[in-house]
């Protein structure tokens, strides 16, 4: 197993009150153009700092990962089978394919060889572009091979730093989202500070560089940013026009990096039909958005060959309900409160039953069933009954697809964040109910920014987009913790964005009877700075011994079996084993596997079922035979994984094995009366006493601390 030792010696935005006042102002400028023209260099002088500052805290903020990392592995001081070894699970399996694409004779051979792969499941050929998000690494291989680099860096840091790069934009674009809706670059600065202290809940890029979501994320964050400034009203229509470009470019990159794309996108599709049908943004924007959406995902769809997971996607089929029941439905936003409530309601379940219609005939048509354990996962995990499915019941036991830890919310109290955080959002919450239930009352209010100073309270459309976006998002954090990423970061610019808002201090002053203008700009002000100076007292002296602490990448058994692999296995020699260690022995030794942790793939996750048979009580010759009909060689045997401890009984992988194989569970518990007593011992177990019936089919070829490796014999 992998382990870590010590390392041996070695602005201001003015508070809005109406769109008459507005004119007003306006007027008056203009009378005053001494006035205006020092506004305006103050307005440079507020984006020329804000804006440096930006990049240089996203770049800090890059070079802190990248330091962490080194110093977590002494990187640059261990061996190359020790560097691919850290990229664990499926994140060396990513990588496998941008140092295949390097080691390929020309590009054209490179693409070839991964278009027409039959090294990653063997017995079958596969297209990897259009089964896997991998076109990030064939950029990168090609810039690599073509920029006049090679001398001067090696192709693990070309690739590394990328990523560490990418957290710089990361960062950026969170800034540059927060100081939009307050109107103040030290809105930006606060959410850096807190996406920095928060490091352990916002990112785990440092010790899972090529992870999918280390790629997409900066993106995401880009996109959410020219969403916010796209909302704005009143836009001119080039900024307008190179806002939509820029949304549509991170859209798609977002899409073209990540598999799990659909389903953040939906989320996303989700906050624009609910801001839409309560009139809080303009419904032209929206049809804008859901356009965007799937011209993004279609062009990826085209890019991967087709993909069908894409073309079967909730957010397909729901984008184009929501268009089609607003055609149907012209007059959804007239007449008294009860009668639009009731349209509403009956315009919800109209895209809800028209959506779950063309998403069944998509998935018919194509035959679709590469997201079904996903539905499975999500069905048992909510309650509706539970499961005997393998697939789902593997990642139902993972801690990271488990419920939000409670610890989480301690450590983000530790930094202030989740106090402000609450405290703004139940201010906007509060306002953003006011102004639906004024939206949904008005009949005669036309969708205008005159019209809507009428009400009390204002809620700017990126502002009511931005809420729903981290509610709907803090639900999906909640439920299941590896998406708690795409809330963490976003709840730092949302804490952010209202302890500098104006608006949020003049509704919570004037609730309280004390509204003064130059309250609500001391409080603005002060409470960020104020948090600042905490947090650098407070986190300062930790960060630093953080980055003095020096630590080594310590895991000799698994570079004793890749070395034993590269220097004893003939090159086409076929590889059996856990998914999380098959990627790795594809990269360290670039030998065929049988299976592989990218699980998006229904025949795929049949055959690890297959496979891992190998830690069932199933029989010598069962074993033998589902390994060698997928042309194994070799099996690779954990010990980690046979005397498994890490999970509880039931959450064993050799329990869901049994569970699925109608076995009875080891060890003292209860166990469902339909489970009977296997006909044989566990395979893993009884294979090491070496016995006849065992040593006719398998030779143990290797063994260490960790792990067996058996050679298959080749007649029955």
């Amino acid at each position: 197993m992998i382990s870590i030792r010590q390392r041996k010696g070695v602005k201001t935005t003015e508070v809005s009150e109406d769109y008459a006042a507005q004119e007003a102002n306006v007027k008056l400028e203009n009378k005053l153009p001494s006035g205006c023209t020092t506004r305006r260099l103050w307005k440079l002088l507020s984006f020329t700092v804000g804006g440096t500052i930006a990049l240089c805290i996203g770049l800090l903020t890059s070079v802190y990962l990248a330091t962490l990392h080194e110093n977590d592995l002494w990187f640059s001081n261990i061996k190359e089978v020790e560097r691919e070894i850290s990229f664990r699970t499926e994140c060396g399996l990513y990588y496998s394919y941008y140092k295949q694409m390097l080691q390929a004779p020309t590009l054209m051979q490179g693409f070839h060889g991964l278009i027409y792969d039959n090294k990653t499941e063997s017995m079958r050929t596969i297209n990897l572009l259009q089964r896997m998000n991998i076109y990030q690494e064939v950029f990168l291989s090609i810039l690599y091979r073509v920029l006049p680099i090679q001398k001067y860096l090696e192709p693990v840091y070309f690739y590394i730093y990328t990523l560490f790069g990418l957290q710089a934009i990361y960062v950026t674009a969170l800034y540059i989202t927060s100081w939009l809706l307050s109107g103040t670059w030290l809105s930006g600065l606060l959410a850096a500070f807190w996406y920095v202290t928060n490091r352990i809940d916002t990112t785990r890029v440092e010790f899972t560089i090529p992870l999918r979501e280390n790629w997409a994320l900066p993106f995401f964050a880009i996109q959410i940013a020219a969403i916010t400034y796209f909302l704005r009203p009143n836009l001119q229509p080039f900024s307008e026009r190179l806002t939509l470009l820029a949304i549509f470019i991170s859209t798609f990159l977002f899409s073209l990096t990540w598999q799990f794309n659909q389903f953040m996108m939906l989320m996303q599709a989700l906050v624009l039909f609910t801001l839409d049908s309560l009139d809080m943004l303009p419904a032209v924007k929206a049809t804008w958005l859901y356009g965007i959406q799937m011209t993004g995902l279609l062009l990826v769809c085209i890019l991967q060959f087709f993909n069908s997971m894409i073309l079967g996607s909730l957010l397909i089929s729901f984008n184009l309900s929501v268009l089609i029941a607003r055609k149907l439905q012209k007059n959804l936003k007239t007449g008294s409160f009860f009668n639009r409530l009731g349209k509403l309601l009956v315009h919800l379940f109209a895209v809800l039953c028209l959506t779950l219609f063309l998403n069944n005939i998509i998935k018919k048509l194509l035959n679709l069933k590469s997201d079904e354990h996903i539905f499975k996962f999500l069905k048992a995990k909510f309650g509706f009954g539970a499961t005997r499915d393998f697939d789902a019941n593997l990642y139902l036991c993972e801690e990271a697809f488990g419920l939000l830890p409670f610890n989480t919310f301690g450590r983000l109290s530790d930094t202030l964040l989740f106090y402000a955080y609450i405290f703004v959002l139940s201010i906007t919450v509060m306002a953003a109910l006011v102004v639906a239930f004024h939206n949904l009352s008005d009949s005669t209010r036309q969708q205008s920014t005159g019209q809507m100073g009428k009400c009390t309270i204002i809620l700017k459309p990126e502002t009511a987009y931005n809420l729903i976006h981290t509610i709907l998002f803090g639900f999906l954090a909640l439920s299941t913790m590896r998406m708690k990423y795409l809330w963490t970061s976003h709840m730092c610019v949302f804490a952010s964005f209202g302890l500098c808002s104006p608006e949020i201090w003049e509704l919570l002053l004037k609730s309280i009877h004390l509204y003064n203008p130059k309250r609500i700009c001391i409080m603005r002000y002060s409470v960020p700075i104020l948090i600042l100076l905490y947090l650098c007292y407070k986190f300062w002296p930790g960060m630093m011994d953080e980055l003095s602490e020096l630590r080594e990448f310590y895991d000799p058994d698994t570079v004793e079996l890749m070395n034993w692999i590269n220097s004893h296995t003939p090159r086409k020699a076929v590889f059996a084993g856990s998914m999380q260690l098959l990627a790795g022995v594809k990269l360290c030794t670039g030998r065929t596997l049988t299976n592989h942790p990218h699980y998006e793939d229904n025949s795929l996750r049949e055959r690890t079922k297959a496979v891992y048979q190998i830690y069932a009580k199933r029989s010598p010759e069962d074993v033998h035979a589902l390994l060698r009909s997928f042309g194994a060689d070799y099996v690779i045997l954990e010990d980690s994984i046979c005397y498994e401890r890490r999970h509880q009984r039931g959450c064993r992988l050799r329990d869901l094995l049994d569970v699925a194989n109608g076995h009875m569970m080891d060890g003292p518990g209860e166990n469902d009366p339909d489970l009977k007593l296997a006909g044989h011992p566990r395979f893993c177990e009884e294979i090491k006493r070496n016995l006849p019936p065992y040593t006719a089919y398998f030779t143990r070829v290797f063994q260490n601390k960790t792990f067996h490796v058996y050679k298959l014999s080749r007649n029955k």
